[in-house]
């Protein structure tokens, strides 16, 4: 929820958002299911039980975090955990190349697909 909070300060929902997540309870929950119905914008969308390829991109996400940053590290607190996360994610978007964008980071993919960016070598 805070995640969500905290991403919608920087970030203006587009219509037919697509909120894709996996089984978890974090996302079943009745709070964030509520707060998912209650925008007319988004559409919550869950994996089916057992089928990881439905949300593919999230889970090849969940498994970098895991392996390039949360495994690394011991948390003593959840604010702890959550600002490493944030640096995490904001490192991920801003600076980590990838392949599959045309060495590209997201945040620099995102530009250029709103014909925003020229990436210089």
């Amino acid at each position: 929820m805070k995640a969500w909070i905290v991403a919608r300060r920087t970030r203006d929902i587009s219509s037919n958002h697509i909120f894709h997540s996996d089984r978890g309870v974090q996302y079943a929950s009745n709070m964030i299911s509520n707060l998912l119905s209650f925008n007319q914008k988004i559409t919550q969308s869950m994996s089916r039980k057992g089928n990881c390829w439905d949300n593919a991109v999230a889970e090849s996400f969940f498994k970098t975090i895991k392996y390039e940053w949360l495994y690394r590290y011991r948390f003593t607190s959840f604010n702890q955990l959550f600002n490493s996360i944030k640096e995490y994610i904001n490192w991920y978007n801003t600076k980590r190349i990838h392949s599959s964008l045309g060495y590209l980071t997201p945040l620099e993919m995102e530009m250029k697909l709103r014909g925003n960016i020229n990436k210089v070598a």
